[in-house]
């Protein structure tokens, strides 16, 4: 098994590259598995998919950039908790799931995001981050 610390380490280090410095074949190069299997439907499978659709949202979002609030590590998975402006749109709220495998390289990722409502219109006070 790889080292979860390192892992957590990794996943911040491979989001920071593909989101915040559009580099996403850099971050697959380097962090990334033989494999990398990706469970976002609105992205298709594999490595080539992924570069080719954060290449594509570096174009149509020029400034996008993510903020990780919390990482958690436990065994070869990471989840790390997210906060993410896009130009334009809503910012969002992400949940990012890694696997690692045992040389510590990414292979599977999962994620869910919530839109971050307007503070006014929350029904409460406590944020989302």
């Amino acid at each position: 098994m790889s080292d979860p610390q390192q892992n957590k380490r990794s996943a911040i280090a491979f989001y920071e590259l593909m989101f915040n410095e559009n580099a996403p074949r850099e971050a697959q190069e380097r962090y990334a598995g033989a494999e990398y299997r990706q469970h976002n439907p609105g992205v298709g499978d594999g490595k080539e998919a992924f570069i080719e659709y954060f290449e594509q949202m570096a174009r149509e979002y020029p400034g996008k950039r993510v903020e990780v609030k919390r990482a958690i590590a436990e065994g070869d998975y990471v989840v790390l908790h997210c906060h993410q402006h896009w130009p334009g749109i809503d910012d969002y709220a992400g949940i990012d799931i890694f696997r690692f495998d045992d040389d510590g390289k990414v292979v599977e990722h999962w994620d869910v995001l919530q839109s971050v409502p307007d503070p006014a219109n929350a029904k409460n006070a406590n944020g989302m981050f």
